[in-house]
């Protein structure tokens, strides 16, 4: 038995509104919202009582997905600190553009900050990370 796919990359967030704005002004294509509760989700999750409000969002060409989550209970205990790129364990999720200064603009509508420059790489490409909903990490690359 093998992987055959990657189903989707899952964040947390706290304001899901925002997330799905953010995600959608980015250039993801809304697939969905619900509410998930129940034994089995508590059975996935570890936690008792789990109700959260969930949306996918997906790139245009259809191949990769992003779970974004909003948990309603159990209330989390605390949230974890701003990161910096460089930090074991942290999620990355980084997406193909092709302007990335116009995208950024509109991202900083959104709330987007800049984590360092926008750097270009030889002839190959320029490149950023910035801060999305809840300080996540987004990486932009437009080839050149």
């Amino acid at each position: 038995m093998t992987i055959y796919r990657m189903d989707h990359a899952g964040i947390v967030v706290e304001d899901l509104a925002a997330a799905i704005a953010f995600f959608v002004e980015l250039g993801l294509e809304l697939e969905g919202e619900s509410v998930v509760e129940g034994k089995w989700v508590d059975q996935i999750l570890g936690l008792d009582d789990v109700r959260a409000d969930i949306a996918f969002v997906r790139t245009p060409d259809g191949h990769s997905r992003v779970e974004l989550s909003a948990f309603r209970t159990p209330v989390a205990t605390g949230a974890g600190p701003r990161m910096q790129p460089n930090t074991p364990g942290i999620s990355r999720l980084t997406f193909a553009v092709d302007a990335i200064d116009d995208l950024l603009g509109r991202l900083r509508a959104h709330g987007a900050e800049l984590v360092g420059e926008v750097a270009q790489y030889e002839d190959y490409c320029r490149f950023c990370y910035i801060r999305g909903p809840g300080g996540i990490i987004i990486g932009l690359v437009e080839e050149l």
